[in-house]
């Protein structure tokens, strides 16, 4: 256990885990994947899935407290830096930057929860790439999202959205920020839609 710790905590390479609690590099490395293995066996049924209707419910009851009904989350990518990238990869890797990075998309919750994770796209990218690779969001490009009722103005809604900035594309289960702007209303909107949206730059943080 404090082999597999330590080097997902502390990126503690495995020839170096002899020096601290006196395994070799080949028993770390199986202590590590035996963790991983029980981490998916223990958590796959609770976390590892897409949300359930209970889960919709919850969602949308946070989503309500904060102003915003039928949102499911807030969703954005996070460029996660590979230290110990080839040099031969370094030209895919390395984007805006200025090092390897692999991309980490998700759709947080204001709990923490992340319900929807796509990683491993090269650093190169920029979000709209990674989207169009999410095999997660195709019924989404479809126009389909979790089911989610609610009635804003007079007017019933079926489908759930997702909080974003932006440069994602103009689809119906998007509402991307407004950008400057006289009207007081829509400055307003922007100012929440932006508080709302650092649900998922928390998560970030605290991975």
């Amino acid at each position: 256990m404090t082999a597999a710790l330590r080097m997902l905590a502390y990126r503690a390479p495995d020839d170096s885990i002899d020096e601290y609690v006196k395994i070799g590099k080949n028993t770390a490395i199986e202590s590590l994947k035996k963790f991983c293995r029980g981490v998916v066996k223990i958590f796959k049924l609770e976390y590892l899935r897409t949300p359930n209707a209970t889960d919709i419910s919850r969602l949308l009851r946070g989503a309500e407290n904060h102003g915003f009904l039928g949102m499911l989350g807030s969703l954005d990518c996070m460029h996660w830096q590979w230290d110990k990238c080839p040099t031969a990869y370094h030209g895919i890797y390395t984007g805006h930057v200025q090092k390897p990075t692999i991309i980490l998309e998700a759709v947080a919750s204001y709990y923490l929860w992340i319900w929807h994770a796509f990683f491993g796209m090269p650093g190169l990218h920029n979000d709209i790439n990674v989207l169009d690779q999410s095999n997660s969001f195709d019924e989404l490009r479809a126009g389909c999202a979790p089911p989610a009722h609610f009635i804003i103005n007079r007017r019933q809604y079926d489908m759930g959205y997702y909080l974003t900035y932006g440069i994602y594309p103009k689809w119906a289960t998007i509402v991307q920020n407004i950008r400057e702007t006289n009207d007081r209303k829509k400055a307003h909107f922007a100012r929440m839609q932006e508080a709302c949206r650092k649900d998922v730059e928390r998560v970030f943080g605290v991975l």
